[in-house]
């Protein structure tokens, strides 16, 4: 993106105005789309001076793990519409092949009798994702305990653990924890949150938690478990896929409208949860 006509190096923010300008301006007379691709840096952010994102309509990012073969992308800003939306793909011989349920594909290989792994259902714009998330609690041999989080904010993690060890007195100071969520996806939601939990519990306790349920749910900081948004749109998508049982805020639970072919289990806090998959 260089013009001649500006003085200024390339990749400069009167270049990069001025260049965009005119092609915005030949897309408007002529009645096309175009698309500007461009590099982001470490961090994840648009390389370079931000004043392209101002002047674009829409900014997609296409995020995606090393060693997985799913890609998402994902709406940062829309001008005519939501951004509250994804879409999801995975990378074939072909190129990019849309993933049509993203679920079913995330959860198909979880087994039986496994420890320390609860599927949760999180919510990508208003499409419900269920995830399988997974906790690893072992004896540390260093000084200061390992904490490891695949998927979703290290802090956040580190507040869910001192809730558990404040509030149901399990001793993890002495534990290290891994945390991954499967697929390479990341998540920012706080729904997931007594997943983690529940999934530290059976790690912890080596309790397998049965493969049919679905925890969701935030969880405070002392111990109670808070509603969540769309909640009748998650468990409609949990029953879709053949899911039994389904912990979610006693909140929730109580202003349900539809019914579902579910055992739902309300809980006002994590050591009802964590009774529940102990018992």
């Amino acid at each position: 993106m260089y013009s001649e006509e500006i003085t200024s190096a390339a990749g400069s923010v009167s270049q990069v105005r001025e260049i965009t300008s005119r092609i915005m301006r030949i897309c408007k007379e002529k009645d096309i789309t175009t698309i500007i691709i461009g590099h982001v840096t470490k961090d994840g952010n648009l390389a370079g001076p931000r004043v392209l994102e101002h002047m674009v309509d829409v900014v997609l990012y296409l995020e995606g793990e090393r060693y997985f073969s799913y890609r998402v992308l994902r709406g940062v800003k829309n001008r005519f519409g939501s951004t509250n939306e994804i879409g999801m793909f995975e990378m074939q011989n072909q190129g990019l092949v849309e993933i049509s349920n993203p679920s079913s594909v995330l959860i198909s290989e979880r087994e039986d009798g496994t420890v320390g792994t609860v599927v949760v259902a999180s919510l990508e714009g208003t499409r419900p994702l269920l995830l399988e998330l997974q906790v690893l609690t072992t004896q540390t041999v260093c000084p200061i305990p390992k904490r490891t989080a695949n998927g979703m904010d290290y802090n956040r993690v580190s507040v869910l653990i001192a809730v558990l060890e404040k509030r149901l007195h399990i001793p993890l100071g002495m534990q290290d924890i891994y945390l991954n969520i499967v697929g390479g996806i990341r998540v920012n939601e706080p729904s997931i949150d007594l997943g983690v939990i529940l999934a530290a519990v059976s790690s912890y306790k080596n309790v397998s938690i049965d493969k049919k349920l679905v925890a969701i749910g935030e969880v405070g900081l002392t111990g109670e478990v808070r509603s969540v948004n769309m909640i009748e749109k998650r468990l409609r998508e949990i029953e879709k896929l053949g899911f039994k049982t389904c912990i979610i805020p006693e909140n929730n639970k109580k202003l349900l409208k539809d019914k579902f072919n579910l055992e739902i289990i309300g809980v006002k806090n994590i050591n009802e949860a964590v009774k529940f998959i102990l018992k």
